[in-house]
């Protein structure tokens, strides 16, 4: 087999694991996104990565802990909740981990993601990608650190009424841990739903704009604390000789991870005294 060959049949392969699966499949978007920098990406960039910071040290307060269980070196899969009428979450949890671990994060991110000049900007400088169905698994093979958010769109578009209820998982980032080998790093996020709570929709702008929905929320994000905790890895199965079986390791994999976050976010939730403080 040519690895031109190979690298086809493992998409393929993870893309019938995602399309099997429950839905929510990693990261929400699989639209192409645009690559083009302008001449203000820079300027805009480094005032987005101000921001985040700002938001994550000194609005949110953000307490992160479990560090030590990112590996120093070597590919992992990094599998979070995704919560917030916004998504705000994920550039947040980027900003924090990019600046902790000192090594590349690349997040596997929405379409809409790039469709906003400062937050496409941001996303092209660390090399978030969208429309990959191996998720991400070229880099993992390179060796680096690949962040998503398996709950997708879902995750995000609950109402808040139902906040911190995990959404299924979709299982196409199991396939890739069990094609890779890459251990998975559970990662729970507590606050982000409080930030932005989605309290209702406005139907008439997410058509117009193209989008899953459009929320009803508050104008700007409230102070809520936010709790990022990172557990212990998991390791991926070793890779069995049917596609069959290897579908079935995966699909246990997703289950187990989700178990795992979700036990993470009520864990958290229970520690709190206020969602803000």
């Amino acid at each position: 087999m040519t690895e031109a060959s190979g690298v086809t049949e493992a998409a393929r392969e993870t893309r019938a694991v995602r399309e099997s699966g429950r839905p929510g499949a990693a990261g929400g978007g699989a639209a192409q996104a645009g690559s083009g920098c302008g001449p203000w990406d820079d300027l805009g960039t480094d005032l987005v990565e101000d921001l985040l910071a700002w938001l994550a040290d000194d609005y949110f307060r953000a307490e992160v802990s479990g560090l030590e269980h990112v590996p120093e070196s070597g590919p992992a899969l990094l599998v979070a909740n995704h919560s917030g009428a916004w998504g705000l979450d994920a550039f947040v949890l980027h900003r924090i981990l990019h600046r902790a671990l000192r090594r590349p994060v690349h997040v596997y991110a929405a379409e809409v993601a790039f469709r906003l000049p400062p937050l496409a900007a941001y996303a092209r400088r660390h090399e978030a990608f969208t429309d990959d169905p191996t998720l991400g698994r070229d880099r993992l093979a390179a060796g680096h650190l690949v962040a998503v958010f398996p709950e997708g769109v879902a995750g995000v578009g609950k109402p808040f009424t139902q906040r911190y209820r995990l959404r299924p998982f979709g299982p196409g980032f199991a396939a890739t841990a069990v094609q890779t080998g890459a251990p998975v790093v559970p990662v729970s996020v507590v606050g982000a739903e409080e930030t932005y709570p989605k309290l209702g929709e406005i139907r008439a702008l997410a058509r117009r704009l193209d989008l899953p929905y459009f929320p009803l929320t508050t104008l700007l994000p409230l102070p809520a604390k936010w709790r990022i905790s990172i557990g212990e890895p998991l390791p991926a199965p070793a890779p069995a000789p049917s596609f069959a079986a290897r579908a079935a390791a995966a699909r246990r994999l997703s289950d187990e991870v989700q178990w795992t976050v979700q036990s993470m976010v009520d864990r958290d939730r229970r520690r709190r005294a206020s969602p803000f403080w």
